[in-house]
């Protein structure tokens, strides 16, 4: 492993980068250190770089000028979606590392071509996932063997639309290219986290989609039924779109010897329920754990898992890579294609 630190390239230097990317990489100098800057709006770069302290000579006019810098030893890429393919694409003929903002891609057959570049080179390719990272994955994988053989779930990601949300302001979420515009850019999150505590993929998905706010740009509130890998069924409900509500995140899970409920509202400490008994009419064996995200969730251990794969030069110890998060992408396309057809069951495609 290397020595010192991985000198990073942010393309894209928006709300995200400046907000969270730079903060995690700055409270880690051993690992990452800020140290070139492109946006298509040079003036803004300029500012990141002042921010971060990058040299202004490390201000590029272009994505290949950084690209082609030996100061860059990884690149961290926050682009609207539709990008992703072609910034991936030259970073690995770069021979540059890459992390890149979720979704995957714009379309699932940007998605597909992602994972095949990706799949064909040795440099490690990240999709910035962070739900992957919850520490409550841990913590409900391991109670999961008490509760039996898992029979059926239901989740819930529910909350109001908040008119102070800073990031409705950028164009490429008000006017989506992407599949599915905020049900993608924030649904995908929520299937990370499921599919990542079930251990399993979805097979099949009967859903209804509709639009609530026209800022959204598209459908925003998902309803849906799923069928998922072993028989496995469930539902998945997503949208924050909705007038004054509670903001609500649970996940039940319904085992033959027990249940647990996860619960990841907000404004209080999440909980996991571990309910054990294979009949109701016996007492119950029942304990409660609650815990504490990090602030951010997950993003911190995002880029712990990005600097273990990019310095020991090994893309097997990538937790978020770009085969995984083509499902979650694929989902949702396939929700959207099963509501155009009135709630028909749809197959999710594979890379």
């Amino acid at each position: 492993m290397s020595s010192n630190p991985l000198r990073v390239g942010f393309v894209g230097t928006g709300i995200f980068a400046k907000d969270v990317h730079l903060p995690i990489i700055q409270s880690q100098p051993t690992k990452f250190q800020a140290s070139a800057a492109f946006n298509r709006t040079k003036a803004k770069a300029e500012e990141f770089a002042t921010l971060a302290s990058i040299d202004n000579a490390h201000v590029f006019d272009s994505l290949d000028e950084l690209l082609a810098n030996e100061d860059v030893d990884l690149v961290d890429a926050l682009l609207p979606v539709e990008y992703n393919l072609e910034t991936i694409t030259k970073a690995v003929k770069a021979g540059k590392p890459i992390i890149i903002e979720k979704p995957i891609a714009a379309t699932l057959e940007q998605a597909r071509e992602i994972v095949k570049l990706t799949d064909a080179t040795p440099i490690p390719v990240v999709i910035a996932e962070q739900f992957l990272f919850f520490n409550a994955i841990s913590k409900i994988r391991e109670k999961l063997p008490q509760i039996g053989e898992i029979i059926s779930f239901t989740y819930r990601s529910t909350g109001p639309f908040y008119t102070s949300n800073k990031y409705l302001a950028t164009s490429w979420r008000r006017n989506p290219k992407h599949i599915g515009g905020f049900l993608s850019d924030g649904g995908v999150h929520q299937l990370a986290l499921l599919t990542e505590i079930l251990g399993l993929e979805f097979e099949s998905i009967s859903a209804l989609t509709k639009q609530v706010r026209e800022e959204s740009g598209a459908d925003d509130i998902l309803f849906s039924t799923v069928k998922a890998a072993g028989g496995v069924i469930g539902t998945f409900t997503y949208g924050s779109a909705f007038g004054a509500v509670e903001k609500h995140g649970s996940l039940v899970i319904f085992g033959t010897k027990g249940s647990i409920i996860f619960d990841f509202s907000a404004g209080k400490p999440h909980s996991i329920k571990l309910q054990l008994g294979e009949v109701g009419d016996v007492p119950d064996d029942i304990t409660i754990e609650e815990f504490e995200e990090a602030n951010p969730p997950g993003v911190l251990s995002e880029f712990e898992n990005l600097y273990e794969a990019v310095s020991k030069k090994d893309k097997s110890l990538v937790k978020a890579n770009p085969r995984k998060n083509f499902h979650f992408l694929a989902i949702i396309d396939a929700a959207l294609r099963s509501s155009k057809q009135g709630g028909t069951a749809i197959k999710v495609e594979q890379p």
